[in-house]
């Protein structure tokens, strides 16, 4: 039997038994050789050091320290990063991918449970579920019975900013229901529009036909502030901003114009800055719905993580080819 790769975690040590909870640690020891109690949040600490010089594979999550050269120096013999997270670029550098470093990511995996977030929250915008929750709230009481013009899901026009992981697994949970939905994203052309089965458009057509918005591209110098005060005004009056993407994709000022002028209604789940200041004015419009960066992978889902991860091991042990691996050149239009 082959002798298992050393591998060495690098992540918020609480976060281990979360993402691989025992049975995905035991999957994990039998590809590789790991110590689940060190875990690197310090790759200068002695023990992590020392670990460091026989690593072959790093598991590495939320919290991971930056892997500049001279971490990298002191692993020579690492030869696989496997990300039990979605985005790397918050700690990789080119000298990973210089040295030919393998970098595999569980971004597909944590894409489900935003692109799920997603959906229920434009089901729900399309009842306009949150102003009268807080009508009934406010009045305790409701013309129970009664039709509520401009409200239902039925055609409602969704239209999806950026073909991302999320963009396209949302498109595939939009299917089944009654709504138009299209697309902007200047990276997919008509062909794959058209397999994706959806109409493509420019932004600013998308914007200006769509009662719900909803934002999927990452954050990059060309997306920030992808919708300020111009884009903004060209979305018809009472329609819904969905933003599970990042919050500097939006300019907050002119959003918050918006909202004050009753044009608009916004759902976050990111913000610029993230958290926002407690005199934030987002936190009190009542055509504001703030959620705390919670639609990626929580709690149980957090698991599907490490799932990925182990096994893209379980391929690296087997000598295979990673399913996840990162491609360099699409990094910086990635997430």
């Amino acid at each position: 039997m082959p002798e298992r790769p050393q591998a060495l975690f690098a992540m918020t040590p609480q976060n281990v038994p979360l993402v691989f909870p025992p049975e995905l640690l035991a999957r994990l020891r039998a590809c590789v050789e790991i110590d689940s109690t060190l875990v690197a949040q310090d790759f200068t600490a002695p023990r992590v050091r020392e670990a460091l010089a026989r690593t072959e594979v790093l598991i590495t999550g939320w919290g991971c320290p930056r892997l500049d050269p001279a971490v990298l120096d002191a692993a020579p013999k690492l030869r696989a990063v496997l990300h039990a997270a979605g985005s790397v670029k918050g700690f990789t550098t080119p000298e990973v991918w210089r040295r030919g470093i393998a970098v595999s990511s569980a971004a597909a995996a944590n894409a489900l449970p935003v692109a799920e977030y997603t959906l229920a929250m434009i089901l729900l915008a399309g009842k306009d579920v949150f102003a009268l929750r807080d009508r009934l709230r406010e009045r305790r009481a409701f013309p129970y019975g009664g039709i509520l013009p401009g409200v239902g899901n039925h055609g409602r026009r969704v239209g999806v900013v950026g073909a991302s992981r999320v963009g396209r697994r949302l498109i595939e949970l939009l299917r089944p229901y009654d709504l138009a939905v299209t697309l902007a994203d200047p990276y997919v052309d008509a062909a794959e529009a058209d397999r994706l089965g959806v109409p493509l458009l420019p932004l600013d057509d998308l914007l200006r036909t769509s009662d719900i918005v909803t934002l999927h591209a990452p954050q990059t110098a060309e997306t920030r502030h992808l919708l300020g005060a111009r884009e903004l005004a060209l979305m018809p009056d009472g329609s819904v901003l969905v933003n599970t993407a990042r919050g500097a994709l939006v300019d907050h000022t002119a959003l918050i114009a918006e909202l004050r002028a009753g044009r608009l209604s916004a759902v976050l789940d990111v913000t610029d800055p993230e958290p926002l200041p407690a005199d934030s004015p987002l936190y009190d419009l009542p055509n504001a719905f703030v959620t705390p960066h919670l639609a990626g992978s929580q709690g149980n889902e957090v698991a599907r993580l490490g799932r990925t991860v182990v096994e893209e091991a379980e391929r690296l042990a087997a000598g295979e080819a990673l399913r996840h691996a990162v491609d360099r050149a699409a990094l910086e239009r990635t997430a």
